[in-house]
């Protein structure tokens, strides 16, 4: 007998109603307009900061490395490393990663952390309240065998 295989819908369906799939989905849709913050604080504060040493647009920055270099951008003639570019995408990165660690991360992870702790402390008290109890049984039996021993001995 052979056992019957789930159909493909069926299979989409369970992949479907996972929870992480979804939590996956919200994380996406999070990410892209967290995304939006970020390009934004790059723009309207990093860029400024960087426009008081030079220029404003850090896509302007580039190097040529054969010539004749003339123009920007898609009109540029002769080969230009445009380091201005990576060098914005690499700050909207670092800056992305440090709100997502400082606002999200961090404080999740000293959350879990406290959580973890108070419930070491309750199964603590509770292995102590055993052991307590367990040590009172014992001295009530301890007792009750003297008092049967002593009673025994004296027939």
């Amino acid at each position: 007998m052979s056992a019957k295989k789930p159909s493909v819908w069926e299979g989409f369906k369970a992949f479907l109603m996972r929870g992480n799939v979804v939590d996956l989905a919200v994380a996406v849709v999070i990410g892209a307009a967290f995304t939006n913050i970020v390009n934004s604080v790059v723009k309207g504060i990093i860029n400024p900061v960087v426009g008081a040493i030079g220029t404003k647009n850090l896509d302007s920055y580039s190097s040529c490395i054969k010539g004749p270099c003339t123009g920007t951008g898609d009109s540029a003639t002769g080969v230009q490393i445009m380091w201005g570019s990576v060098l914005g995408a690499a700050l909207t990165f670092v800056i992305t990663a440090a709100v997502v660690y400082f606002l999200m991360v961090l404080p999740m992870s000293k959350y879990l952390a406290r959580q973890e702790a108070r419930r070491k402390a309750k199964e603590g008290a509770q292995e102590v309240m055993e052991v307590t109890e367990l040590e009172v049984l014992k001295e009530i039996r301890d007792a009750l065998v003297a008092q049967r021993g002593s009673g025994h001995n004296e027939r």
